[in-house]
């Protein structure tokens, strides 16, 4: 069993394929009209295309305004990303104006910040691979 896809909801598709292409430098994988304005909207690591898919998920289902406000209330990341260097990417980001309701922060063997991307979420970025 591998991991295949996950999601995050978001509050505007449109916005969240910018952020998480332009900024955070996924790759959109997956554009597919759904109904309305709803897309299967998917992006993934330019460094492993055939991986794990992220897909951005539209929040209008009811149960989700107050489960991403109780997240965000509490800082708790929706999702968390490996990057090489916590602090470097700490960098790079604040340099393209992305707000950080935490600095990065070293746990032991981890490093890790936390960051908005805009659309309704928290999100974690961690050392590793």
């Amino acid at each position: 069993m591998k991991i295949h896809l996950t999601s995050v909801f978001v509050d505007d598709q449109e916005q969240a394929l910018r952020f998480y292409t332009d900024v955070l430098g996924f790759v959109k994988k997956h554009d597919v009209p759904v109904g309305g304005a709803d897309r299967w909207l998917t992006v993934v690591s330019p460094d492993a295309p055939e991986g794990p898919e992220l897909l951005l998920e539209p929040s209008g289902h009811p149960a989700v305004g107050p489960y991403r406000s109780a997240l965000v209330k509490d800082g708790i990341p929706a999702a968390s990303f490996a990057v090489a260097d916590v602090r470097a990417e700490y960098d790079r980001l604040r340099g393209l104006g992305v707000r950080f309701t935490q600095e990065p922060v070293e746990m032991g063997a981890v490093t890790v910040a936390v960051l908005d991307d805009t659309v309704g979420n928290l999100l974690q970025i961690m050392n590793g691979q």
